[in-house]
């Protein structure tokens, strides 16, 4: 492959992941899900994996339970060929208590969907912010 061809590849999966991390704040599962590929797979690294559509919306319906003011900023994003990696930091609330969580997302892209996510983050900064 071109470097031509990977720098326009790695492009469109960064392009994508901005993409997808935009359509968070509006909480609506089907459309978070339309990003990932069919066996895509979700892994909050301190759970274990989710793979799937159906066991992703799942998964996604209940973890966003009671959230509301979503935001998720983006700091720095790097890619290579089919990876992409974001550091973010998500803001949003859960029952009304505010969070803001520094994360890592590793996101494995194929055929312009998500074939995998892997968020890096502390548990325990999110569970201090909702209790």
């Amino acid at each position: 492959m071109s470097q031509n061809m990977s720098q326009n590849m790695s492009q469109k999966n960064e392009d994508t992941i901005r993409a997808f991390v935009d359509a968070w704040p509006i909480l609506d599962v089907d459309k978070v899900l339309a990003f990932f590929a069919p066996d895509g797979i979700y892994h909050n690294i301190m759970l274990d994996p989710v793979q799937g559509h159906d066991n992703l919306r799942a998964f996604i319906t209940a973890f966003l339970t009671g959230w509301s003011d979503v935001k998720w900023d983006i700091l720095n994003m790097s890619s290579t060929g089919d990876l992409v990696f974001a550091e973010r930091v998500d803001h949003f609330k859960v029952n009304g208590k505010p969070v803001s969580l520094p994360c890592c997302g590793v996101f494995e892209m194929k055929d312009g969907k998500i074939a995998a996510w892997r968020d890096y983050f502390d548990m325990g900064t999110y569970v201090k912010a909702v209790s």
